[in-house]
C-alpha cells in the first residue's frame, strides 16, 4: 500500500480525515508503525492525492490532516479488452492492469472461455481488486470496467466504434506475421484472448472488424504475462 485511499464522504472536511477501515489500519500499524507528526500519502477516490500529517492515533482510527496536494499518476491511453480468464487469474490481471495505469478495461466472452467463469463471485469483487491496484500505484482514478457476455455482438457492434486511424486495435496472436509495435505515440485498444487463445474464426472476425493481429515472438505466454509484457512494450 503506497497510498491510503479514502472515499469522498470521509473527506468532507479539509481539517482532518479519519482512516478507520480495518484492512488499512492493520497494514499501517504492521508495516509503517506510524507516530503522531509522521507524514502519509492519502488519496480521495476519483479525486485528488495529498501528503498528510498524522495528528492522532487510537485503536479505532488514525487521524490525518492534509498538508499539500500531489500529482496523480497519468494513465496509459489504452483500452484493455480481455477474454474473461480463470477467476484467480482475473484477480491478478485486474490488479496489475490498474497498477500499470490502464485507462479502460472490457471483459469479453470467447469460445475457450468457460461459461462458468461468468458466475464466479470474483466478478462481484472487482472493486476490491481495483482498490488494491490503485493503492499499489499511488493512484486515485479507477479505470472504467465493462463486461460483454457475447463475443460476436461485441466485435461487430462495439469494437468498430473504438477503432480510428489514430487509435488502432491490436489483437495479440502468436501466429500472426506482424510483430507487436514498440513505444507507440498514440492511444490504442489491446485485445488478449483466453489461455487457449482465440480460435481462427474469432481472429478472422476481429480482423474483419478492423483489428491488426500482432505476435510477440515464438513463445506462448500466459495471459497475465502477456498483459504486462505488451503494455510495457507499447508504452515503454
Amino acid at each position: 500500500m503506497n497510498i491510503v485511499l479514502l472515499e469522498a464522504e470521509q473527506c468532507s472536511s479539509m481539517d482532518a480525515w479519519q482512516i478507520n477501515q480495518s484492512r488499512q489500519l492493520q497494514h499501517l500499524r504492521q508495516h509503517l508503525q506510524l507516530n503522531v507528526g509522521d507524514t502519509l500519502k492519502v488519496g480521495i477516490r476519483a479525486g485528488q492525492r495529498y501528503l498528510t500529517e498524522v495528528v492522532c492515533i487510537t485503536e479505532q482510527a488514525i487521524t490525518v490532516r492534509p498538508i499539500q496536494t500531489e500529482a496523480v499518476p497519468a494513465k496509459l491511453p489504452v483500452h484493455l479488452i480481455l477474454a474473461l480468464p480463470r477467476p484467480k487469474v482475473l484477480r491478478r490481471i485486474i490488479m496489475d492492469a490498474v497498477t500499470l495505469g490502464v485507462e479502460r478495461i472490457s471483459l469479453i466472452h470467447s469460445y475457450r472461455v468457460d461459461k462458468s467463469y461468468w458466475q464466479t463471485p470474483f466478478l462481484q469483487q472487482l472493486n476490491d481488486y481495483v482498490t488494491l491496484g490503485l493503492e499499489q500505484a499511488g493512484d486515485t482514478i479507477a479505470p472504467d470496467i465493462q463486461m460483454y457476455k457475447r463475443f460476436k455482438p461485441f466485435v461487430e457492434d462495439v469494437l468498430p466504434t473504438l477503432i480510428r486511424a489514430e487509435q488502432p486495435a491490436y489483437v495479440a496472436h502468436p501466429y500472426a506475421e506482424q510483430k507487436m509495435p514498440y513505444a507507440i505515440p498514440h492511444a490504442c485498444s489491446l485485445i488478449i484472448g483466453p489461455e487457449g487463445g482465440f480460435i481462427p474464426y474469432e481472429v478472422d472476425l476481429l480482423q474483419k472488424n478492423g483489428c491488426q493481429a500482432m505476435c510477440l515472438g515464438n513463445r506462448i505466454l500466459r495471459t497475465e504475462t502477456a498483459v504486462s509484457n505488451i503494455l510495457g512494450r507499447l508504452f515503454v
